[in-house]
């Protein structure tokens, strides 16, 4: 079967209004793909013929507010190559002891005495955790383990849920760490098959809960000793209560999905909700997260 990828690439702070504006379109065919580590981004459609994909960009320039950064490429992809045409964004990265890997780089890929991989294949839908708001959400994860008195054997007693699962990076992730019940969920029924593929590729299966779920009923009726959303910040202020209410005594709140510009919002839904809780925010490009660690007191 003959393919064809046209690809342009865009400025990587205009990659969220793109994004938008591929969904707006209702053409098959488009991706965004982003490298959060070197901050660029790049729009590629692949279709059936040269016409349909200069036809299809026709289509989607006008409601495009970003302007590639250099003429658009378009080539014939050979049959056996294109669905591994993504390959090329994705790097591997390493924050403390945790380490997101291709599953492509598996062969040649050393991983350090003490430390834990995840290997990834997200194909053309699904992030390796790139993302400035994915890594974000991961560093939280890492440096609250790390904090934990009694290390270890402490992150064994405390549970995660991961709202908002996506490709379940930060759910497994939770599990490599240590900690001990985990569970992950995701109103779209895509990201728990991508999820749930993704927990069988790190021989992790049936130690990740994966559920197709909305908030706040993802979140059920009890407590959390970790609870993560990457979702967007709306979303956040709207179920601020809910989310506030499910972190037990002692836990942590990691959120992000949120635009540097929005933190200030989101920060005012949850101070009224969680007087005496320590906050704090940190910047990655033009996003940043919002976390809250409750006191081990209860309040």
């Amino acid at each position: 079967m003959e393919l064809w990828e046209t690809k342009a690439e865009i400025d990587a702070a205009d990659a969220e209004a793109a994004e938008l504006a591929l969904l707006e379109s209702g053409c098959d065919g488009w991706s965004l793909l982003e490298d959060a580590i070197g901050r660029r981004a790049w729009i590629i459609g692949i279709f059936r013929s040269e016409a349909e994909a200069q036809s299809r960009w026709s289509e989607l320039a006008p409601a495009l507010t970003a302007t590639p950064l250099g003429p658009r490429a378009v080539r014939r992809l050979p049959d056996a190559d294109w669905r591994n045409s993504y390959r090329d964004h994705f790097k591997a990265w390493a924050f403390g002891r945790l380490h997101w890997v291709p599953v492509w780089e598996r062969p040649a890929f050393q991983l350090p005495g003490g430390h834990s991989v995840l290997w990834l294949d997200p194909g053309m839908a699904f992030g390796t955790g790139n993302h400035e708001t994915t890594r974000l959400c991961i560093e939280r994860l890492v440096e609250f383990e790390g904090s934990l008195p009694g290390g270890a054997a402490a992150a064994a007693r405390m549970s995660v849920v991961d709202a908002g699962c996506g490709s379940g990076i930060l759910a497994l992730s939770a599990c490599l760490l240590g900690f001990g019940e985990v569970s992950g969920f995701d109103n779209d029924a895509e990201a728990v098959r991508v999820s749930l593929e993704n927990s069988e590729l790190n021989s992790l299966a049936g130690r990740v809960r994966f559920a197709v779920a909305g908030l706040p009923e993802g979140l059920g009726n009890g407590q959390w000793g970790v609870v993560v959303a990457n979702i967007q910040a709306d979303v956040l202020v709207r179920h601020a209560r809910a989310l506030a209410s499910s972190v037990a005594p002692g836990g942590l709140l990691a959120m992000s999905g949120i635009l540097a510009t929005e933190a200030g919002m989101v920060r005012q839904a949850f101070a009224e909700l969680t007087p005496g809780w320590a906050f704090s925010s940190r910047a990655l490009g033009e996003w940043c997260d919002v976390s809250l660690v409750r006191p081990a007191g209860g309040s």
